[in-house]
């Protein structure tokens, strides 16, 4: 009995000293949260706003383990500030959600940036100037790689073989326009694609010509294949750079979420998407380096490699990868005079455009890719191209049936005048580029996204919210005093719905992202500005801090 007792009062003792050492302990917020939750950090004196309907603005955020705590006024979260709570005082700025691009090629974006670079240029002599350089820092028989150029900008004459083969004897030369659907090749390039004046136009492709049927060295949508299987594939090295580059100049640019359609152009091999998702971003998300969250895109040809992956995983890989669906061509664009029109071209009264994918192949991988479950997302831009997709939509939907689906339009830039009420009816996503459309808003359709890389209206080839929100809000272009076509203006509140929470809703991703909603990532932005009338006013602001997960990424 005397030995029972000495050990019961020996457990005693030690239960004592545990509980009497417990105040000295940090608090574990972990083992706390069903009681107290506690936050990592509290941002206040901000104007937020929510992009969330139930709470639109709110003066202070509470964020825990890259999550939204709570949102509302500071009285509401105080309890939540704790020993470890970061609390920042934002005196009065702006907060929004981090914005979405709706439709990017991240990884070309960020190869382009190490490349000859030709956007923005005005006149034929800076352009050869730039690809002179180039070869003068390359090596004999190097490629020379690059592009962005836009003929409008002087004056719309296309560039030819011509310009640069005096400065480029020994090297063959590749330079993609800024719209991704037309190149120039040099003599040297054109030589060693086996691309002669006998050479035939493939299926979807231009190999634009002089009268005589020469090559001028221009390549047009599919016709480009027949060249880029020369380009020497680019290492694996290289691509986890561009990615890196082109994470850093989203952050830059308050972009915190691409939906990433991949290294995928007509005439470019549907591999390339699959490459880049193994070696750079399954990499990069295993080692710790994603910076942003992508949704990526697959060619609508490889269905059932993706319907097998997602059946084997899931959709949601990480924090940072998610598998959104797949992506098809069916016509070209406006700048490379390939976009697909019921109308041909003012200067080319023969041209209609092309359209780059049949009837019969989109309509069959569209409908398997639906039996499954799989997302699709088609690129049109010209109205009879548009038309041609809603039609080929519609028919999907009769032949599998109801269910959300989420269809897309990548760009949906021009439109019949009956276009914009079919895509309301059918529930259509508009993924477009940035100040356009105001009519699908208007005709009930509520998933307006914006995509800016590579196709914006003014012309920029980089991602640029804040631009594009200005654009869609102002519609002057550059050197004009008045808005085109002023009845197309967005509200503040329409743009910036159209990066937020629509451009989460067009790719499933609306639980998740978009809005500053409890439970939902903690992606925002500080802007610089402290009225929210002056923004609304003059469309105009800019970046203070990008923060991912409740951690400041930029700058």
């Amino acid at each position: 009995m005397n030995n029972f007792l000495t050990v019961v009062s020996a457990s005693v003792a030690v239960v004592l000293a545990i509980i009497a050492s417990l105040p000295l302990l940090k608090p574990n917020h972990q083992l706390l949260s069903w009681t107290s939750p506690m936050a990592d950090l509290v941002v206040r004196n901000a104007k937020i706003y929510t992009s969330d309907e139930s709470l639109p603005f709110a003066d202070s955020m509470a964020v825990r383990s890259g999550r939204v705590l709570q949102v509302g006024n500071y009285s509401s979260i105080k309890d939540m500030v704790g020993d470890g709570t970061k609390e920042l005082d934002l005196m009065g700025k702006i907060v929004v959600p981090g914005f979405i691009d709706s439709h990017v090629h991240l990884i070309s974006g960020g190869l382009q940036m190490a490349r000859v670079k030709l956007r923005g240029i005005s006149q034929k002599d800076e352009f050869v100037r730039r690809v002179k350089e180039a070869v003068r820092n390359a090596n004999q028989g190097s490629w020379i790689l690059g592009g962005g150029w836009n003929n409008d900008l002087w004056g719309g004459e296309l560039p030819m073989a011509s310009w640069v083969d005096d400065i480029t004897p020994y090297n063959p030369v590749w330079l993609s326009r800024m719209d991704g659907h037309m190149g120039l090749a040099n003599s040297v390039a054109l030589k060693l694609a086996g691309i002669t004046t006998s050479s035939e136009d493939p299926s979807g492709g231009t190999i634009v010509r002089f009268t005589s049927g020469e090559p001028t060295g221009l390549l047009i949508d599919s016709a480009m294949k027949l060249l880029l299987i020369s380009i020497p594939e680019v290492s694996v090295e290289e691509r986890r750079e561009a990615l890196s580059r082109a994470s850093n100049h989203a952050l830059m640019r308050v972009v915190t979420t691409v939906v990433d359609v991949g290294r995928y152009f007509p005439g470019t091999s549907v591999k390339l998407s699959w490459e880049d998702f193994s070696d750079v971003y399954k990499w990069a998300d295993s080692s710790g380096k994603m910076m942003i969250r992508v949704c990526l895109f697959f060619p609508l040809e490889t269905w059932l490699q993706l319907h097998n992956l997602i059946t084997k995983v899931g959709r949601t890989l990480s924090q940072w990868i998610y598998l959104g669906g797949v992506k098809a061509f069916a016509d070209g664009s406006l700048g490379s005079n390939s976009a697909l029109f019921y109308e041909p071209y003012a200067d080319e009264p023969h041209n209609y455009g092309l359209q780059v994918t049949d009837n019969e192949s989109l309509l069959n991988l569209t409908l398997a890719s639906d039996r499954v479950g799989l997302q699709v997302a088609i690129h049109a831009i010209g109205d009879r191209a548009n038309d041609l997709i809603l039609d080929m939509y519609e028919s999907v939907f009769s032949t599998n049936g109801v269910r959300d689906r989420r269809f897309r339009i990548e760009h949906a830039q021009h439109l019949a005048p009956e276009t914009p009420a079919r895509f309301g009816k059918l529930g259509i996503v508009a993924s477009v580029q940035t100040g356009l459309r105001r009519d699908l808003i208007c005709s009930g359709h509520s998933w307006l996204a914006m995509d800016n890389w590579h196709l914006v209206p003014t012309g920029l080839w980089r991602i640029n919210p804040l631009g594009g929100i200005k654009t869609a809000m102002k519609r002057i272009p550059p050197g004009w005093d008045i808005a085109w076509i002023p009845s197309e203006t967005l509200s503040l509140n329409d743009a910036l719905k159209a990066y937020t929470l629509s451009a989460a809703r067009a790719c499933f991703l609306d639980s998740d992202l978009g809005s500053l909603s409890p439970g939902k990532l903690a992606d925002f932005v500080i802007l610089s500005r402290d009225s929210w009338d002056d923004v609304a006013a003059e469309g105009s602001t800019s970046v203070e801090a990008t923060y991912v997960g409740g951690v400041q990424a930029y700058p």
